[in-house]
């Protein structure tokens, strides 16, 4: 299948395309370049050919002669959302519309767009499903809401999206992530041997390791039409349902030495637990390798091997709103998020 993959020097999409390619599919990636500079460690043997663009200049053109398509590529957490929201939409919501429109009016039978379980916010009654009602928090989650929302009515028999609503991610990634909630603690444990929790750690978080989020896309990508034909996914494992000093405790245990306290209540009052009872039973091929435990321990031997330094921790590369700020801040990229004509780019 020839897919076009959105977000190919991500976090994630620099993992699922050489994926993807060793399966035996035809990647081409789309990314606009805001991360290059955030580089861990040479992690994969295969890369695939990506346009340098940004998703809103995206032409019918671009999309010609491709089956799929696999949509990552947004403004990617609730910091950087907040940091420009009127953008957030522009990209995250229009963007990611647009995209899809486009899609179809080429002919692409398959558009599988990465959710969020972030959606559901605020939910304190038992385990939600795909079928619960969202309460977004956030721009970032919004969005989210939004394009599914109009999305969805361009399924036909000739067009099939699919909602992946991935868990918070976690694990090593070649384009890596500190500032998503395992990764962090991680870091910290490994730079500081010091876990210092400013909240009590009681909301709850379900969690997914980037590897299962790509194996749920291709196995998406590959399931028989009906299974996944506008169909919404959360994609994890109900037994990955942890509070957050859970994480916190998972990870001073793999960090041994490493001190552990807590704090207050925090001013964050998103908490949700997740039921996964579909996906896993529904898509065929599906199931979660990687409990938090093993992603930790897969953490602890890369920074070992890499002799990770606090600088890199703290480094603006693994840290989105880090990074944006500094675009903005070195005028490299303008107040729309476009690069600007003086920019070095990437």
């Amino acid at each position: 299948m020839k897919v076009l993959v959105t977000g190919t020097e991500g976090y994630l999409g620099s993992l699922l395309a050489p994926i993807l390619m060793e399966r035996g599919h035809e990647v081409v990636g789309l990314d606009t370049g805001f991360y290059k500079v955030g580089w861990l460690y040479n992690g994969t043997e295969l890369t695939a050919k990506t346009l340098n663009k940004d998703l809103r200049n995206i032409t019918a053109e671009d999309l010609q002669g491709f089956e799929a398509v696999v949509h990552m590529a947004e403004l990617s957490n609730d910091p950087a959302g907040q940091l420009a929201p009127h953008i957030t939409y522009e990209i995250n919501h229009k963007g990611s519309v647009r995209l899809a429109n486009l899609a179809k009016e080429a002919g692409i039978k398959r558009f599988i767009y990465m959710s969020s379980c972030s959606v559901y916010g605020v939910a304190t009654e038992g385990d939600v499903t795909e079928e619960s009602a969202v309460n977004p928090q956030t721009a970032y989650a919004e969005c989210k809401t939004l394009v599914e929302r109009d999305v969805k009515p361009l399924a036909d028999d000739n067009f099939s999206p699919s909602f992946m609503r991935n868990a918070t991610a976690f694990g090593a990634s070649p384009r890596m992530r500190f500032d998503i909630v395992l990764n962090n603690l991680a870091g910290l444990a490994w730079t500081t041997k010091e876990i210092k929790m400013i909240s009590d750690g009681t909301p709850w978080r379900p969690l997914v390791h980037a590897l299962d989020i790509s194996k749920a896309i291709y196995c998406t990508l590959e399931a028989p039409r009906d299974l996944i034909h506008n169909q919404i996914f959360n994609v994890g494992d109900t037994a990955q349902n942890y509070q957050v000093k859970e994480i916190a405790q998972i990870i001073a245990e793999i960090f041994e030495g490493c001190q552990l306290s807590f704090g207050d209540q925090g001013s964050d009052n998103r908490s949700y637990r997740v039921s996964f009872e579909k996906i896993n039973t529904t898509l065929p091929g599906f199931k979660c390798d990687y409990p938090a435990q093993r992603g930790a321990k897969q953490l602890f031997d890369l920074f070992n091997q890499i002799d990770m330094t606090p600088d890199t921790f703290e480094s603006r590369g693994f840290t989105r709103l880090k990074q944006l700020e500094y675009l903005i801040r070195t005028q490299q990229i303008d107040k729309n998020f476009f690069w600007t004509d003086s920019a070095i780019k990437p």
